[in-house]
């Protein structure tokens, strides 16, 4: 049933792709059509890449909270994420998509559940693996780029209190410092957490807010499941618990693994949207407060803070608004706003004074040439940014490919490369060749 797509097969279309890109000026001409205006260079090692997560490509996460909650009945999710983009096979064909694009940095995670099964079993072989990656990274010349913990913890974990019990920081800890000493030099940048206000942002969705309810029930099911008295799973988990323990952890794992790789780059992600105030009563001070100012707070002594933009929010008197009437809409019903990242890196390096790394953008469509003109535009954002001052280090796209989108499973696009839902074939999208143009001449748009 899997029909195994080879790597020669792969650098062939990557390589087709490539003489597309050469013979278009919008592709081998970044920016040339976006603007209009002299593009903009760049830093020598400025960070051009694309990321992944574990969870959402490598396939068969059994360990793991979010496998559990996929298959409870009903469930919130479109439908599991069973095999994923089978990229615990597949790695290879992944990573040498990122090298034929032109990119030079590859994001993913390692998963806690895979090295960590059960509570203080240690997995020799996903620790191999995950190393194996990185030294594959290495030898192309790519620079790895590691997130410790992208929402998924093991179910162990969950079934403990996870994030809203004090004492299991220590768990957390513990991971990190075993798996820094194991993942080898052959990286240079890492985050201990994706996005922890992932879950006090989407409070103040109208949508979210309306599944709450259902929520703290799948919690009580999952926690029957496993057997266990408390089920807690990101993002469904009390906030306010939650909160200063994902703080705490952030801080001590970010010493522990400092502690064996001095020379790390090491920080955070936080997903920003461009915050906007609805005309009369609005709530956006209150949101920033309850959202982002905490993590603002938090990663004063950061490397630098990874910023993850999809767009903005305009935000009423107790809630975010609905699109405007007429404004285009993407696959998950955001509307289509590429100049949110522009703003939301000008907000997190002014609020942090931290340097700034784009740790995930992108847009969910299924017309690429929409993500052509979301790119450029992004892009063009990013250097307003820049010329006003922001230390923006690297631009990191979401996705590399169409995987599993949590609730919404395989319906929302986000990737540069598509994947065959039957054969996991890999096809890159002009889309890809289109950032890899920009990353071979290190340029972008000027703002």
């Amino acid at each position: 049933m899997v029909e195994d797509m080879s790597r020669r097969t792969v650098l062939q279309a990557a390589g087709a792709g490539l003489a597309m890109a050469a013979a278009s000026p919008l592709l081998a001409v970044p920016g040339g059509s976006a603007s209009g205006t002299m593009p903009r260079k760049l830093r020598s090692d400025f960070l051009w890449g694309a990321a992944t997560a574990g969870h959402q490509v490598e396939g068969g996460n059994v360990n793991a909270d979010s496998w559990v909650m996929e298959h409870l009945s009903p469930s919130a999710f479109a439908e599991p994420s069973g095999d994923a983009c089978d990229s615990w096979n597949r790695w290879r064909e992944d990573i040498d998509l990122v090298k034929r694009m032109g990119l030079n940095t590859y994001r993913f995670g390692i998963e806690w559940s895979r090295i960590e099964p059960e509570r203080g079993e240690w997995s020799r072989a996903a620790l191999a693996h995950y190393r194996a990656m990185l030294d594959y990274c290495a030898a192309l010349g790519l620079r790895a780029f590691v997130t410790f913990s992208h929402f998924t913890a093991p179910r162990w974990f969950a079934g403990l209190g996870g994030w809203e019990k004090a004492a299991n920081v220590e768990h957390f800890v513990r991971f990190c410092e075993t798996a820094a000493r194991a993942l080898g030099p052959n990286y240079a940048h890492a985050l201990t957490f994706n996005e922890p206000n992932l879950a006090a942002q989407l409070s103040w969705q109208p949508e979210f807010r309306q599944t709450m309810a259902y929520f703290s029930a799948a919690n009580r099911m999952a926690a029957n499941r496993i057997g266990s008295a408390r089920f807690s799973a990101t993002p469904t988990f009390d906030i306010a618990r939650a909160l200063p323990n994902q703080i705490a952890a952030h801080h001590r794992a970010y010493d522990a693994i400092k502690a064996i790789r001095p020379d790390l780059q090491l920080g955070l992600s936080l997903t920003l949207a461009d915050e906007q105030a609805a005309p009369g009563d609005s709530a956006r001070d209150h949101k920033i407060a309850e959202v982002y100012q905490p993590w603002f707070e938090a990663v004063s002594r950061d490397d630098f803070v990874g910023v993850q933009t999809y767009g903005r929010a305009v935000v009423g008197a107790s809630l975010d608004l609905p699109p405007p009437p007429g404004a285009e809409l993407t696959q998950t019903g955001m509307e289509f706003w590429p100049e949110a990242l522009g703003a939301t890196v000008k907000w997190a390096a002014k609020e942090t004074g931290r340097p700034i790394i784009v740790t995930e953008n992108g847009v969910a469509t299924a017309d690429d040439t929409r993500r052509i003109t979301y790119i450029d535009r992004a892009l063009a954002g990013l250097a307003r940014a820049m010329d006003e001052g922001a230390d923006v280090q690297g631009y990191i796209h979401w996705s590399l490919l169409d995987n599993f989108e949590w609730n919404r499973a395989y319906t929302a696009q986000f990737g540069l490369a598509s994947v065959d839902r039957q054969t996991f074939a890999r096809q890159l999208k002009p889309s890809g060749l289109h950032l890899g143009g920009y990353a071979r001449e290190n340029k972008i748009p000027s703002g």
